[in-house]
């Protein structure tokens, strides 16, 4: 008898996409085999549900109803949905969508093997909603999308209550997982092949914050600094409250921490971070910026910016334009303000007419764009070293193109050597003859191939038929929350 299929569909944040891992993870572990492709044909279809996305709701039951014929047709067929919107909804989805077989909390990643044994035995659909964590996900087996770069939460929960965010209502407070608990996984990542981690906070400076340890952060940087093997850290997302000197000292002084920032401004404006419920200003933002270029100047910092909040006037959007102009943004991802159900803001007075914040959704794009494209341009000339990425790249007539990313996170594309190809993971030393506002072009012949212990784990896992053609399976050993109350995982764009 084949084995049962199964399909994870993920929307939402980085932390989304790790529990994802997880959940594709535990799956095989219990004997399923993840379907070929974007087919709706699986024995099992798996939701992973985000509530901060705008016509989440909308987008799930949509989805949810073109499955519904496909289910009527195939007995034996199972339909799941997890994460925040599922955290949210739970008394809901059942009833608008009865045909769904399992509903599951951001806490309850773990029981999902179970509960589909348990729908299918009982022939009634189970739903488990958990208030609060009792183990840390990652402490679940994980199916990896990349052999070579891999999440590491290192928190989960959120003690803020910005009034735009639903999430520390669906996350829950913020716990920390203990230091040595976090650098036994990156260990046993590199061991593995893995030469990138990313640890995911949903507000990841804030570690250590409730056991005592204010420099628990940059301790845990310099640490990550010490395991052998491992090439490059990043980290997501900080916040500028908890952004403190000995994070940018440990930033400039550990030498795989990579040279990129990414820290949410949400609005240039005094007034609307106050209403917003963001405990700093545009000063105290600046002058963050202004120290981590002081100690760290080819540093690549990106931000996350919502135009339209409740109250914002033409004065408050002045203010966010000048913040971008001073902070010079390697790139900013920018978000039009639209109600969330749940949230203060979508109760505020003076919700902004659509087409005002359309207009000035697209002037904050265009200066963006701007700034952008000049940063990129001071990168011509550069040799930079580019950690290749996996797939082909791009194509351009009878030019074949690698793309990756260089040290301070942004996107290169070069020309793929006749010689010695690199694969996914390698490193490829490049000068950059060329930049657009998205990615820079190394037009010339690659100047030298590092091969890696990551691209021989990419080369072993292809090269393995029972692998399959994508993921990489991790087992860490079973370690509790910490008995003391902890700190944050995320990399939700709500930051």
């Amino acid at each position: 008898m084949s084995a049962k299929t199964y399909q994870v569909r993920t929307y939402g944040c980085q932390m989304n996409v790790h529990d994802s891992e997880r959940l594709s993870g535990l799956l095989e572990d219990a004997g399923y085999v993840r379907a070929p492709g974007d087919t709706d044909d699986a024995d099992v279809v798996v939701f992973n549900t985000c509530a901060v996305r705008e016509n989440a709701d909308n987008k799930l039951y949509g989805n949810l109803g073109h499955l519904a014929p496909k289910k009527a047709s195939r007995p034996g067929m199972q339909i799941a949905v997890g994460g925040c919107l599922a955290q949210k909804d739970r008394d809901t989805i059942v009833r608008r969508a009865p045909w769904v077989d399992v509903v599951f909390g951001t806490h309850n990643i773990g029981s999902l093997p179970v509960l589909l044994e348990r729908a299918r035995v009982e022939q009634e659909a189970q739903v488990e909603i958990a208030e609060s964590l009792e183990a840390f996900p990652s402490t679940l087996p994980t199916r990896r999308e990349s052999a070579y770069a891999a999440w590491v939460s290192i928190s989960v929960g959120c003690n803020n209550t910005c009034t735009f965010c639903i999430v520390p209502a669906l996350r829950g407070k913020e716990k920390d997982r203990r230091p040595g608990d976090i650098l036994a996984e990156v260990e046993a990542l590199v061991a593995e092949g893995v030469t990138e981690i990313t640890l995911l906070g949903q507000n990841v400076n804030a570690y250590g914050s409730d056991i005592g340890d204010r420099e628990a952060f940059s301790k845990l940087l310099r640490a990550c600094g010490k395991v052998e093997g491992l090439e490059r850290v990043r980290f997501t997302s900080p916040h500028p409250r908890d952004f403190t000197d000995d994070v940018i000292a440990a930033m400039a002084e550990t030498e795989n921490v990579m040279p990129q920032l990414h820290m949410p401004l949400q609005s240039g404006s005094d007034r609307v971070l106050k209403a917003m419920r963001r405990s700093y200003r545009q000063e105290r933002f600046l002058g963050i910026i202004e120290k981590v270029r002081a100690s760290i100047p080819d540093a690549a910092i990106s931000t996350d910016i919502i135009v339209g909040f409740p109250g914002e006037t033409e004065e408050d959007f002045e203010q966010t334009l000048h913040t971008v102009r001073e902070a010079r943004f390697a790139q900013a991802f920018t978000f039009q303000y639209s109600k969330r159900p749940g949230t203060p803001a979508a109760e505020m007075d003076g919700q902004i007419p659509k087409e005002v914040v359309q207009a000035r959704y697209e002037r904050l794009v265009a200066l963006q764009e701007e700034i952008s494209w000049a940063e990129n341009r001071r990168q011509v000339g550069r040799t930079l070293e580019v950690m290749v990425a996996e797939g082909e790249g791009r194509k351009d007539g009878a030019t074949r193109r690698l793309s990756g990313r260089a040290p301070d996170n942004r996107l290169v594309h070069f020309t793929r050597p006749d010689g010695d190809v690199p694969r996914p993971g390698d490193m490829a030393t490049v000068e950059v003859t060329y930049a657009a506002p998205h990615h820079l072009l190394a037009e010339g012949a690659v100047l030298g191939v590092r091969r890696t212990r990551a691209g021989d784990a990419w080369e072993r896992r292809n090269a393995a038929p029972e692998a399959g053609p994508r993921g990489v399976m991790l087992g860490l050993p079973t370690v509790g929350v910490p008995e003391q109350p902890p700190a944050a995982p995320g990399g939700c764009t709500a930051r």
